[in-house]
């Protein structure tokens, strides 16, 4: 599709900082269900032309630009929804900093790239309540484990019976955290039942020897139940565990290395999940022992691991059918 017109917008948690690229005209409205049909409405009256005919861009600031996505989507607006640091990297250099700037330079980046774009398709609404459910989860497990270390920090130079209020405390607090947990992980069991296609994707997943619960579910969200990636390299650079060759002419010949730009807590999940894998899979344990007896570093070997793994996770969602340990079939 060819668009005529492009519009950027900031996003922050009271406004929304629009500007049309062709006019630089610019409005600001309310972050709410009035000022996205206030600013449809400027949008319409501006350009002069078809909503079809605009594209629509803004960054993705987690549940501040959440509302717009889905008003967006409901009214069937084409819009893109760009990491800001993409479009801070194509743009140059930058001095100073204001959301009108920020809005402008969105305009200008939406509209050098209008023609090869893919428009956002927003996540299905379970996907959206499972992503939410771990992060809420994630936030009580970090609250827990802070509890739990100060907790082990206090036994070895405090007496508890002399000092009762300092650790029952924090272990009334840690015993309902573990509630608060316990009913978070029930509430997605029932999402899951709810979900047909999400809850076959996870048994498919959590078949792989050393892929567990957290992880398959993480991954659900981040692939949009493996609709946005069609490939596990893809995939793969975008967790951070991709190597890259760094080398430029004859002077500079670096080693090859993972790109610190990664999804990190995927990148944190996938190689405990290495680890995992090389202690349980037979054929990961033989593999991470040749490779490191050979003299290869331990950490590039479960780096290839981590990659492995995804592999095999998009192998059995092609193929639909859970994954098979053959090397304990083989004779």
């Amino acid at each position: 599709m060819k668009f005529t017109e492009t519009i950027g917008i900031d996003v922050s948690k009271l406004t929304l900082d629009a500007c049309i690229h062709g006019q630089q005209t610019l409005i600001q409205v309310p972050n709410t269900k009035h000022g996205h049909l206030k600013l449809l409405s400027w949008a319409k009256k501006c350009t002069g032309c078809s909503i079809e005919n605009i594209l629509l861009c803004f960054e993705h600031t987690g549940i501040y630009s959440f509302t717009l996505a889905q008003f967006m989507t409901e009214m069937k607006l084409n819009f893109i929804l760009v990491p800001g640091l993409e479009i801070k990297r194509s743009l140059g250099i930058q001095r100073g900093k204001n959301d009108q700037i920020d809005a402008k330079k969105i305009a200008q980046y939406a509209y050098r790239r209008r023609d090869e774009v893919t428009l956002y398709k927003a996540p299905d609404k379970s996907i959206n309540k499972i992503r939410q459910l771990l992060s809420l989860r994630e936030k009580l497990v970090k609250q827990r484990s802070e509890f739990l270390s100060t907790l082990k920090d206090q036994a070895n130079f405090i007496k508890e019976s002399k000092n009762k209020l300092l650790f029952s405390i924090p272990q009334k607090l840690i015993k309902e955290l573990n509630k608060q947990i316990e009913k978070i992980e029930k509430e997605l069991d029932i999402v899951l039942e709810e979900s047909p296609e999400i809850m076959d994707n996870f048994k498919l997943i959590t078949s792989i020897t050393g892929i567990g619960r957290q992880t398959a579910l993480l991954l659900i969200i981040v692939t949009n139940n493996f609709l946005r990636f069609n490939d596990y390299r893809k995939l793969a650079s975008y967790a951070g565990v991709a190597p890259f060759p760094y080398t430029s002419g004859t002077s500079i010949k670096g080693r090859t290395k993972v790109s610190p730009l990664a999804n990190k807590k995927l990148k944190s999940l996938l190689s405990s999940c290495a680890v995992s894998s090389i202690r349980h899979d037979p054929e990961m344990k033989i593999y991470f022992n040749r490779r490191t007896e050979s003299g290869k570093h331990k950490m590039n070997t479960i780096n290839v691991v981590r990659n492995k793994l995804l592999a095999r996770v998009f192998a059995v969602i092609k193929r639909r059918t859970p994954y098979v340990l053959f090397y304990k079939y083989a004779a």
